[in-house]
């Protein structure tokens, strides 16, 4: 209903969504990652289940080509689990974009998980998503830094009743 209201069909959004991924192979096909077709289709596909289980709106491929464009050149990447991977960060940006309260652009968050997965996580969605995002998130919930962590050694000790 939305679109009809705004004069665009759902299907030319999503056609230009997959246009765009489509056309990022021209930067990632040098670091051997294509993603055909198909694969572009259900990217999409994975962005709009995304997008609605976390109330959100977005048009044209928009972070997908950002996440694409970002990633494409990790060690951590490869032609094997190139698609997949691109699915689970999807999903991973808009629950975190949520998580953050919007807090950051979508420029930061992504720059933020991919620093997090090379360093720190070597390529583990899960910790990625487990760990680096939750802790992230919970920071600039609370105006912390990014990277803030908290001594848990003292706290512990504190608890204890010891020093």
């Amino acid at each position: 209903m939305l679109f009809g209201m705004i004069g665009v069909s759902p299907s030319l959004l999503q056609k230009q969504a997959v246009a765009e991924i489509i056309k990022c192979n021209d930067l990632t096909s040098q670091f051997g990652l294509t993603l055909s077709h198909q694969d572009a289709i259900e990217l999409v596909e994975t962005r709009t289940l995304a997008l609605q289980s976390n109330g959100r709106i977005e048009f044209g491929a928009g972070v997908i080509e950002k996440i694409i464009r970002e990633f494409c050149h990790s060690p951590y990447v490869s032609r094997y689990n190139y698609a997949e991977t691109m699915h689970e960060l999807t999903e991973i940006f808009y629950f975190y974009k949520n998580e953050t309260l919007d807090l950051l652009s979508d420029e930061e968050l992504i720059k933020f998980m991919k620093n997090s997965f090379d360093r720190q996580c070597q390529g583990s969605l899960g910790l990625l998503a487990g760990r680096e995002l939750a802790n992230m998130a919970r920071n600039v919930r609370y105006g912390y830094p990014l990277d803030y962590l908290e001594d848990l050694e003292k706290d512990e000790e504190a608890e204890d009743g010891e020093y």
